[in-house]
């Protein structure tokens, strides 16, 4: 299935790098972000991505028209370094369309501009570009397809917030006080499956997950795929540096193509 990204945000809340780069080349490791999301979809199989760029759009191309296998790949060098053998291959086998959708649309709207490029297809997936997971992608898409009339499906993931959920009672008196952790509220993790009626249910200029998602629940026609695993997003300075240190130990479950951190389940 194809791939759609939206990568066209301003990211305002990393502006110690957003004012630079656009938030999904923020790096975590030695790679930005959209390249572990990328690589992630691969694995899979997913390998037809559909880029809805915007801010800065041109690093986002730059960095794929020079990007260098070496980096990330183990390689051969001879010739005082005139040749260099790969011995294997990050995107080789990769389809990635470009596409400008604006410095200021939202993400429903990014949606539009690419429908034409998955009107053929019956389903699709999209992501955000800003969050990592372990998600098994297959059971996830195995879930949305016995589902024939469902058009949409999200990712459903406990939150990674400290925050605490407040009651207060006429008068300011507190009713109860609970971290949102221990409420079992979900939140959408970004990871989408869509069929193609997906754009039957959006109006010009709506955000995607607001009114479409709105309209698809009421119809029944709106899934949660729930996940506990591993889900982290990168929406503040604070989550990148979790992120990279979680890199920096070598703990990064969401690098499934990994042999040594395959999850039987995810790949079954």
């Amino acid at each position: 299935m194809k791939v759609v990204i939206f990568c066209g945000g301003l990211g305002m809340r990393l502006r110690e790098y957003s004012e630079s780069i656009p938030k999904p080349m923020v790096p975590v490791g030695y790679r930005p972000i959209l390249w572990h999301l990328m690589r992630y979809y691969a694995h899979f199989g997913h390998k037809e991505f559909i880029l809805c760029l915007g801010y800065k759009a041109d690093c986002i191309k730059k960095y794929f028209l020079d990007y260098d296998e070496t980096v990330s790949n183990d390689f051969v060098m001879s010739a005082g370094g005139k040749k260099v053998d790969l011995l294997a291959s990050d995107i080789q086998d990769w389809q990635i369309t470009f596409v400008d959708t604006g410095m200021s649309s939202n993400i429903g709207q990014r949606l539009k501009l690419v429908q034409r490029y998955v009107e053929d297809d019956e389903m699709f997936l999209a992501n955000y570009s800003d969050g990592l997971s372990d998600l098994p992608l297959p059971e996830m898409i195995r879930r949305f397809q016995r589902e024939p009339l469902a058009v949409a499906s999200f990712a459903a993931v406990a939150p990674t917030s400290s925050f605490s959920l407040v009651q207060v009672e006429d008068g300011g008196r507190v009713r109860s006080i609970r971290h949102i952790r221990d409420t079992g509220v979900r939140i959408n993790g970004g990871f989408f499956i869509l069929r193609n009626q997906i754009f039957d249910y959006m109006n010009d200029r709506e955000e995607l997950v607001e009114e479409p998602f709105r309209r698809l629940a009421a119809d029944r026609k709106l899934l949660a795929h729930v996940y506990d695993g591993f889900w982290a997003c990168m929406d503040t300075f604070r989550e990148k540096q979790l992120l990279e240190d979680m890199y920096t130990r070598g703990q990064v479950p969401w690098e499934v193509w990994k042999p040594r951190l395959n999850h039987q389940r995810a790949t079954a």
